[in-house]
């Protein structure tokens, strides 16, 4: 044990004395001392010793743990970061903590969020001072990284997301490489450079060491896509030679080299377009300069046939010869084939030039119409067409009987021409409009007629073969074969004569178009009629066909009806009824009759014959029903039709309920059930605890003819009125018919309207009695409506 004690001291984690200062304060006594440390940092921490010192010189020490524990921090954590492609990538997330924070690195994917772990992610790695590395990072690697640390003693976290952005050296491709152009001819030659990178390259372009800059020579365009144009205009042959294109960005540069080489290249001077005509010989010449000089071939566009010097056609009418840049292509023996365009191409090494030209071949006029006997009867007007294609375009000329028709025309002529066609409107009025006419088409080529003669038409002959079919008591189907002249007129349509045998009023039918099938309808049972067919044209309506005979046949019962049947709604059954053949008299009724399989007794049902389905209702569950359906009209019964059908089991309550309800009608029954809840619940808060919104509307209304004392009295009445003595519970009733408020005279307290709500407190009186109207508590009850609307009656039971 030390003596008297001489000095206290202390010493840092790092064995030096402690002096007071600013931050450090010591406050040492006789037998103790004090270390204070203000604003404590992380690097504070450590293991204090305060050491003790006797007037002996022995000394003892006792050693105090000082733990700091630090906020999770992140120290300047940059976002974005960028890296160059394709290098090691390293994502810096500098987080400090004391204790020391468990980080995990996690890459953010849309709304998803997926933890980076090496086995999952070969190439990512997480250093030990607990920054992310990527190998090889590539763009695909470009994303949203959250950087999440823990410090899971003290339940703290804490996450930073750090954009990752991949900085893609530029990749630069040119479409063409090496340019021709010609000089001296205002050509253009546009150099193109694709690129690609990230961020977007800047491109720019160099000649000699230059850098171009815009101008009225060099047009620079930059456009979608990464590409990037320089068009050089109005070439010289001083423009030719090398061409950079330079591509920059934040990853690096590329540059692409491009050859630019200006020639003389060969150009047409002389191709002219060449008329000739049709039989005689076509010659084109064609010549072209240029350095060196060029050769020159021709092109057939109506075939696609080439001709070089020397060629000849298949035909040997086509011909070419040249020499010092000039040919000469020769047509013999021309044809209207020929005509169309010729293309000159004149080819050298450096390039070539080509110019068309246009073979036009004139030719006497062509008659274009083989129909030359037109058909007409007096009275009505015909077109003569005249179609003439001809080069030049030809003249026309009429004549009839050597006299020309003047263009103004006559009393029963008309003229109206168009370009190539010339139309003559003739109308007959006598036999001697009828005969030749003659049409002449000239142009400076030659001379062309042609002959039309305009004859007098006929009505056609009559039809024969007329046949009847599908005869039945009312209806029958006539058909016959058309005539065998349509008299020069295009038949139009068909009558149907019949009649009655012995009657002489014949009734018409007409076809339907040319049609050869007439059907005759609302005909007489059992009846003999004739009928005979007639062929109408323009003209007029030819010879009625020999008469055929045909009888209907006589009213009979109906055939039997078809059925199909579908479960109805419950206990019901629908059955379809079909018509058949109805006997020639309509179905007066149906008589359908039905039973169980288990039953003797047959029940009976009528449907008129206007209905088109039958009813069967109240039905029994899982029953099998038979049922016989016979048709009636007045001449009696038809065959019955037999048709069986079950009856299933009876359906679940729930099922039946809801079977036919949609979606939508089951939610609303739904709601509607709520608000009832609402609305009971409210009034029984009215009169048991004087809340709810009843009693706040009731408070509001009264709030101006009643003190507070006045309102608790006539509440407290309000609540013994509803609970009585308590030996009852209040009747609540589901109802739709409209309630009336009634005293014990059955006079009326209160009618409800649309205007005035049934909770005000003058329309529903809880009063003291003192000769004034009252209602006792128990004849009070309350009723609760589909509309939601709550009405009030005394119990007349009691009165």
């Amino acid at each position: 044990m030390l003596s008297k004690l001489v000095n206290l001291e202390w010493f840092n984690p790092q064995g030096e004395r402690i002096v007071s200062s600013q931050r450090v304060a010591l406050h040492t006594g006789e037998d103790s001392s004090r270390l204070t440390i203000y604003n404590a940092e992380v690097e504070d921490a450590g293991i204090y010793r305060c050491q003790a010192t006797d007037a002996q010189g022995q000394t003892q020490e006792a050693t105090m743990v000082l733990e700091m524990y630090q906020k999770l921090t992140f120290r300047n954590v940059r976002s974005p970061q960028e890296f160059r492609h394709d290098e090691a990538a390293e994502v810096v997330c500098d987080v400090i903590a004391s204790p020391a924070p468990a980080v995990t690195w996690f890459y953010q994917k849309g709304f998803r969020s997926m933890e980076i772990t090496e086995e999952h992610y070969s190439r990512f790695q997480v250093l030990p001072n607990n920054n992310l590395q990527i190998h090889k990072v590539t763009k695909a690697d470009e994303g949203v990284y959250r950087c999440e640390a823990r410090v899971e003693a003290r339940g703290e976290i804490d996450f930073v997301d750090i954009e990752v952005v991949v900085n893609v050296p530029p990749v630069l491709s040119v479409l063409q490489q090496s340019f021709n152009a010609t000089a001296d001819y205002q050509e253009s030659v546009t150099f193109t450079c694709i690129t690609s990178g990230s961020p977007n390259p800047e491109v720019t372009w160099h000649r000699k060491g230059q850098q171009l800059e815009r101008s009225e020579q060099y047009v620079l365009n930059t456009m979608e896509a990464g590409r990037s144009t320089l068009t050089i205009r109005n070439i010289i042959q001083g423009d030719g030679g090398d061409y950079t294109c330079r591509a920059t960005n934040k990853a690096g540069a590329e540059e692409r080299e491009l050859f630019l080489k200006v020639f003389v290249q060969p150009h047409i001077t002389q191709l002219r377009n060449v008329t000739a005509v049709e039989g005689s010989a076509a010659m084109i010449s064609c010549v072209a300069e240029g350095e060196p000089l060029p050769e020159i071939s021709w092109r057939r566009a109506s075939d696609g046939q080439s001709f070089a010097d020397g060629d000849k056609s298949q035909d040997g009418r086509v011909d070419v010869r040249g020499r010092h840049g000039k040919s000469m292509l020769t047509i013999s023996g021309v044809k209207l084939t020929d005509l169309g365009r010729f293309d000159c191409e004149a080819l050298s090494r450096i390039g070539g030039h080509q110019k068309s030209m246009f073979l036009d071949i004139e030719y006497m006029p062509k008659f274009q119409t083989n129909q030359t006997i037109f058909y007409s009867w007096e009275g009505n007007p015909v077109n003569i067409s005249c179609d003439v294609k001809s080069n030049p375009p030809a003249t026309m000329l009429w004549r009839r009987e050597r006299l020309t028709i003047s263009a103004e025309g006559t009393a029963t002529t008309r003229i109206h021409t168009t370009d190539g066609k010339s139309l003559l409107e003739v109308t007959p009025v006598s036999d001697r409009d009828f005969g030749r006419y003659n049409c002449t088409a000239r142009n400076n080529i030659g001379v062309k007629y042609q002959e039309f003669i305009l004859a007098q038409a006929d009505v056609p002959s009559n039809p024969y073969s007329v046949r009847l079919s599908a005869v039945s008591q009312r209806i029958a189907t006539v058909t016959f074969m058309k005539p065998d002249s349509h008299g020069g007129v295009p038949i139009g349509h068909y009558l149907v004569n019949y009649k009655e045998v012995g009657s002489q009023d014949w009734r018409d039918v007409k076809s339907h178009g040319v049609q050869t099938i007439v059907l005759l309808t609302g005909l007489e049972p059992n009846t003999t009629y004739e009928v005979r067919v007639a062929a109408v044209n323009g003209k007029g309506q030819g010879e009625f066909s020999h008469t055929e005979s045909f009888q209907t046949l006589p009213i009979r019962e109906p055939s039997p009806p078809a059925v199909h049947g579908q479960r109805g709604m419950g206990k019901t059954y629908r059955l379809g009824l079909v018509k058949q053949d109805d006997g020639g008299m309509p179905i007066v009724e149906y008589i359908v009759k039905y039973k169980t399989d288990k039953e003797e007794q047959w029940m009976t049902k009528l449907v008129s014959g206007q209905h088109d389905f039958a009813l069967l209702q109240p039905l029994q569950w899982n029953m099998r029903y038979e049922v016989e359906i016979t048709a009636r009209n007045v001449k009696g019964l038809s065959e019955p039709t037999f048709y069986q059908f079950f009856m299933p089991q009876k359906p679940d309550i729930i099922d039946s309920l809801f079977s036919g309800l949609g979606l939508g009608p089951v939610v609303g029954l739904g709601l509607v059930g709520f608000l009832l809840v609402l609305i009971v619940v409210d009034v029984s808060c009215y009169f048991l605890r004087q809340c709810g919104l009843l009693m706040c509307i009731t408070r509001k209304l009264c709030s101006k003819k009643t003190t507070t004392s006045g309102k608790s009295k006539e509440m407290e009445e309000g609540k013994a009125a509803y609970l009585g003595d308590g030996s009852k519970d209040p009747i609540v009733e589901m109802r739709t018919e409209e309630e009336r408020i009634t005293n014990h005279d059955g006079s009326p307290v209160h009618e409800p309207n649309e205007t005035t709500p049934l909770t005000e407190p003058e329309k529903l009186p809880l009063k003291e009695e003192n000769g004034k109207e009252t209602l006792k508590p128990d004849m009070i009850e309350i009723k609760v409506h589909s509309d939601n609307s709550i009405h009030t009656k005394r119990d007349d039971s009691k009165a």
